[in-house]
């Protein structure tokens, strides 16, 4: 893309707009009050921006909303925003609504993926590298941790925190804290082990794989309170998968932890294999 920075004739572009170097804006766009785009920006047509910080090279595809209002009858129009790290693709029909008075912004990360039909609600944080798959959908107030993947048709509660590197089966009703590296699936979600692959890829070490899967039976398969469970842990030297894992359960808000199934006379274990 050149330097250049291209309006279609068609597109609105609020006079308080500010548009980096290269800024691309397709036919009938909308660049709303308050906006800043970075550089090399491309906005598909028929896209909304208001309210909202656009990193560098960033795509916003058609029909994508970003900074509108949020759906929360408590919002009476407050000076709030989103902000968008740099690289971040949000694909078609996706809405990102910006913060409430809670926080007063919405926070999605760099090198973000956000599928088709993806929604993100006021006050959530999302991190660098996170990948929503399509028709997922954030309740206000989530948290949602570095390269955490959220399968499609699945929702999350508000105020629900998952942890880095976690994985969210597709169809999954999440209502507990995912604690981080671990997959969970189902309605209501259960955890169903650590993302072991997604730890490989990420070069997560033999001995650190190990760690971690200690720590995930002494919080989930030893019959401990979190508090027991977390005083275990902490009792012993551990690598910095482990420490981020125990930072986060002892941090377990009000939405609790989410925890593994409960095993039927004979039935599969929950337990994170050792291969």
């Amino acid at each position: 893309m050149s330097a250049e920075t291209r309006v279609h004739p068609t597109a609105i572009v609020h006079p308080t707009a500010r548009l980096g170097v290269g800024v691309d804006i397709g036919p009938y766009a909308v660049i709303g009050p308050d906006v800043q785009l970075g550089d090399r920006v491309w906005v598909g047509p028929h896209a909304v921006v208001e309210y909202a910080d656009v990193g560098a090279e960033c795509r916003l595809h058609p029909h994508a909303f970003v900074g509108t209002e949020p759906q929360d009858l408590k919002f009476k129009g407050e000076k709030t925003r989103v902000r968008v790290g740099a690289r971040t693709h949000v694909r078609e029909c996706v809405t990102i609504h910006r913060g409430t008075v809670a926080s007063g912004e919405t926070v999605v990360g760099s090198n973000c993926l956000l599928m088709a039909y993806t929604h993100v609600a006021h006050d959530c944080v999302l991190a660098d590298n996170v990948i929503m798959a399509n028709v997922a959908t954030l309740a206000g107030h989530v948290e949602v941790g570095l390269g955490a993947f959220i399968g499609g048709l699945s929702a999350v509660h508000q105020f629900v925190r998952i942890g880095a590197g976690a994985m969210i089966g597709g169809g999954s009703m999440v209502t507990a804290d995912v604690a981080p590296f671990c997959l969970v699936q189902g309605d209501r979600a259960k955890t169903a082990g650590l993302n072991v692959v997604g730890l490989r890829r990420r070069g997560t070490s033999r001995d650190a794989l190990s760690s971690l899967k200690a720590a995930y039976r002494t919080v989930f398969s030893k019959g401990l309170s979190l508090r027991e469970a977390v005083e275990e842990i902490a009792r012993s030297p551990r690598p910095p998968e482990v420490e981020l894992f125990l930072e986060f359960v002892r941090k377990t808000g009000s939405r609790g932890l989410c925890r593994p199934a409960a095993k039927a006379a004979g039935g599969p274990d929950t337990e994170p294999d050792e291969d």
